[in-house]
């Protein structure tokens, strides 16, 4: 039998000297002790009369060598670069977050997958355009070629072509990985959730897109909802709203050849973080386009308005209504406003056609949309965005399923909701509670017998579905445990003592009501139910 003596703390000198051939575990652990107790040389004399020294194995030289090197290595704690940890607190914010998200997508009708969070590098490769360097690649175990996902949506185009689905209207509440340059002012993470809605299936046109942007509104509006604190940031958004193939159209028009279409839609998506100036430069310069095309095209981009107006000024452009692409879509446009219209002004009203929103994402074929914050406050870009993709699902099987999405950048709208939540608890005098725990069962008096009441007044408690607590403590003070339950938000003490517990009683207290009762104990689960629902 070995024993790893290294992490008792002997030095190395007097290591080796402890087993001796013939030694059992007892003399052994006897020797750790005595040299353990710096008795060093009754040790020595112990060696002297047992005789030949046992040379300890490789392998306990290997566990002797672990147990020094991490005794004497410190690692910084930190996360990685662009992530980040969530503390109790946080997460219940977040988790109410989700729970509105997928009620919301729940009364659509959407039903929830999962894939993995890392896919194969071919299914990832050329999907996301100028993007596509920021995707996590990993490192070649001498397998697969694997890289974690971008998005949840080419995810989703494999997920329909592997198993040959042509309906299904879903949605997806995962993390994603980017390799950007993170920025917390700005939302901007490395590891992020997205929340995801599309409906894919071969439906009359507009007819899903219109029901696509619904669910955007009803997502924001009922965040915003939730109390001033969250309207005042939440409520004010807009739709910046566009058509690929306008956007086609337009280059056509200006003169862009075909082989330059998504280079320059990539530069024309940048207009919302860069000036035109900038932006036409770039076409120009890296992009090789002509100055007098830049300068047409720089008419058209500029355009933006209520979507009714600016769809007449377009159909009133002579050369645009002639390209077949542009006409169509502009016929789609129609048909979306009015679809728009139909499910009322909560849509409709918050529109906007912005000839300069393009979404740099290659896989987009026609809608595209963006949700941008409007209180002139909040410098998070956009917190949602999506569009119609019809091709994507072919690049994964011998035949097309149409598509059209919506993702939420729920991380952007969670530095929101903590502050607004904040600002409600404390406009309401109470704290963010981080546990569902609704009764903390406390006790006065001390020993192994009240913490037996204790856990036993507890298991009454879970049997009957009440969340509750009690405390651990050998001899609780009944002030550190008040004060427990009010820091930590728990509507109800359960309390009681000697006397208490020969009587067949217990002492509740309602914190909030600041009032205390004495119930029966067979009747508290009951009692405590009452008062819960009135809370």
């Amino acid at each position: 039998m070995r024993v790893c003596v290294r992490a008792v703390g002997l030095s190395s000198s007097t290591v080796g000297s402890i087993f001796t051939t013939g030694c059992g575990l007892h003399d052994a652990l006897r020797a750790v002790r005595v040299i353990g107790g710096k008795s060093a040389p009754v040790a020595h004399s112990r060696k002297t009369r047992l005789g030949s020294i046992a040379i300890r194995t490789a392998s306990d030289q290997a566990v002797a060598g672990w147990a020094d090197s991490n005794m004497s290595r410190r690692v910084t704690p930190k996360v990685a670069k662009g992530t980040r940890d969530f503390g109790p607190q946080q997460m219940v914010i977040r988790e109410k977050a989700f729970r509105i998200v997928s009620n919301v997508f729940e009364k659509h009708g959407a039903v929830t997958i999962d894939t993995p969070v890392f896919e194969l590098k071919e299914t990832l490769v050329d999907q996301y355009g100028e993007d596509s360097k920021l995707i996590y690649d990993i490192a070649d175990q001498g397998g697969e070629l694997l890289s974690l996902r971008y998005d949840l949506t080419v995810p989703f185009a494999r997920y329909l072509a592997l198993n040959k689905i042509s309906q299904l209207k879903r949605y997806h509440i995962s993390r994603v990985y980017r390799r950007d340059q993170p920025s917390v002012q700005r939302g901007r993470f490395r590891e992020f959730y997205q929340c995801d809605y599309d409906v894919a299936g071969d439906y009359p046109s507009m007819v899903p897109d219109s029901e696509v942007l619904k669910v955007l509104t009803e997502l924001l509006d009922t965040l915003a909802s939730i109390s001033s604190f969250h309207a005042q940031s939440l409520g004010n958004y807009k739709i910046k709203i566009n058509h690929r193939g306008i956007l086609d159209g337009i280059f056509t028009v200006c003169g862009v050849p075909q082989e330059k279409l998504r280079a320059i839609s990539s530069a024309v998506d940048k207009l919302d973080k860069e000036s035109w100036e900038n932006v036409r430069k770039e076409m120009v310069q890296t992009k090789g386009l002509s100055e007098a095309s830049a300068d047409r095209i720089g008419t058209y981009v500029t355009v933006l308005g209520e979507p009714k107006v600016v769809l007449d000024k377009l159909r009133s452009d002579a050369a645009l209504v002639e390209d077949a692409s542009a006409k169509a879509a502009l016929d789609d446009m129609e048909r979306l406003f009015m679809f728009c219209d139909a499910m009322g002004e909560s849509v409709t009203n918050r529109l906007s056609f912005d000839l300069s929103l393009a979404r740099g994402l290659d896989y987009y074929t026609g809608v595209i949309f963006e949700v941008v914050l409007t209180d002139g406050k909040t410098a998070l870009g956009s917190i949602a965005a999506g569009g119609r993709y019809d091709n994507l699902v072919g690049m994964f099987s011998n035949r097309q399923v149409k598509c059209v999405g919506c993702s939420l950048g729920i991380e952007r709208v969670m530095a929101i909701m903590e502050k607004a939540e904040e600002e409600l608890a404390k406009s309401e005098n109470r704290v963010i509670r981080s546990s569902k725990t609704q009764v903390l069962v406390a006790s006065i008096g001390k020993g192994d017998n009240m913490i037996c009441a204790r856990m036993a007044l507890a298991s009454e408690l879970w049997a009957a579905g009440i969340a509750a607590e009690f405390s651990y403590a050998e001899n609780p003070k009944m002030p550190k445990q008040l004060a427990y339950a009010l820091e930590s938000g728990i509507p109800l003490v359960a309390i009681f003592g000697e006397t208490e517990l020969e009587n067949g009683i217990v002492q509740l207290k309602n914190l909030a009501a600041e009032s205390q009762s004495e119930t029966p104990r067979e009747e508290l689960s009951n009692v405590i139910r009452h008062l819960l629902k009135d809370m």
